[in-house]
């Protein structure tokens, strides 16, 4: 029997990011089962990877002791250790390039971002789809000579809810909406009054669980859940652990083009997505989500969006691009998706 192989995969941050490697991790090391992976992120984000074969996490501290170069030094010593065949950069930034001059193996290669690509759509040069953010950490192991195929993914199965958490959703018959109303940038963001609307329409019929962080968007939804019967706010209230075990059980997540998006998607929850200044076309769809599941801003309104990759910059009128999506539309692909429980 040949010796296995040990890969360290390199994925920083952030946390969309990061997700979005989970679903292409599974699908190698499930087609590739002469393969050890080692994951190197930041340690906030290990639950991500808890249901892998044949994966472990190796925490970077790049804001502690791995900060800065001697701290990339010690960090590529420790890894040195492990005696990795290839590496397979995933982040493709400075810090992980002064990384790999410090570290040991056999093969390396790292991630196209295709940036030349994203600035010509981003500046209205051309308007196509790009290749996913999925398949360019694909193509990273195929050039290693591990070729991944997407197309038929497997999923976890759901998570079982402990104690704390059955008690804090209830027990009825309703369906389970979670919504993920906030992203870093404003331009990304469904216009809170809209939200609300949204919110009004579905509070009936369905149970309605909101996800955020921060002591911004945890006040925000609290304000909700005190507003309609059906929404229960997890903002603030629970790890990262228990919100992937909640959203493993929802019937549908709606995000904006954000992490909570992509942690649904490669837990195999479908997602609908409402898109403000960003676009699909740059690759950073949730995984295995059908096109018509992304809901987007008029571009006949606004002819400029994709106004940048992330969603970082946009001119002033195009801040609430998304409210171009009616709250109607909303609700209607959801009921779509999930049809009430009669």
């Amino acid at each position: 029997m040949s010796k296995q192989k040990h890969i360290l995969v390199i994925r920083l941050s952030a946390m969309g990011d990061v997700a979005m490697v989970v679903p292409v991790l599974r699908a190698l090391t499930q087609q590739h089962p002469e393969l050890k992976v080692t994951i190197l992120t930041r340690a906030f984000l290990s639950p991500f990877f808890r249901d892998l074969e044949r994966v472990e996490v190796f925490h970077a501290d790049v804001k502690g002791v791995h900060k800065g170069v001697f701290g990339l030094y010690k960090l590529a010593k420790a890894l040195n250790k492990k005696k990795f065949s290839a590496v397979a950069d995933l982040h493709n930034v400075l810090r992980s390039k002064i990384l790999k001059s410090l570290l040991t193996y056999k093969q390396f290669v790292a991630i196209d971002k295709g940036r030349k690509e994203k600035k010509l759509l981003t500046s209205g040069a051309l308007f196509k789809p790009l290749k996913t953010t999925h398949n360019r950490y694909a193509d990273v192991f195929g050039k290693l000579g591990y070729k991944i195929d997407l197309s038929s993914p497997k999923f976890p199965k759901n998570c079982k809810l402990n104690v704390g958490l059955q008690k804090r959703l209830g027990n009825d018959f309703k369906k389970w909406i979670g919504i993920a109303m906030f992203a870093a940038h404003e331009g990304k963001m469904y216009p809170l009054d809209l939200m609300e609307i949204v919110l009004e329409m579905l509070n009936q019929d369905y149970k309605i669980i909101l996800f955020g962080a921060g002591d911004f968007e945890t006040q925000k939804i609290k304000e909700f859940q005190d507003k309609f019967d059906s929404v229960i706010s997890l903002a603030g209230k629970v790890s990262l652990a228990e919100e992937m075990d909640v959203i493993s059980n929802l019937d549908l997540m709606v995000a904006m083009d954000s992490g909570n998006a992509h942690i649904a998607a490669m837990l195999g929850v479908k997602v609908i997505t409402i898109w403000g200044v960003t676009h699909p076309y740059a690759g950073f769809s949730p995984f295995n989500q059908p096109a018509e599941y992304a809901l987007m801003a008029n571009r006949e309104k606004y002819p400029l969006i994709p106004t940048s990759v992330y969603g970082n910059k946009f001119p002033e009128n195009y801040k609430n691009a998304s409210a171009s999506i009616s709250p109607q539309t909303i609700v209607d692909k959801i009921r779509s998706i999930v049809p009430i429980k009669i």
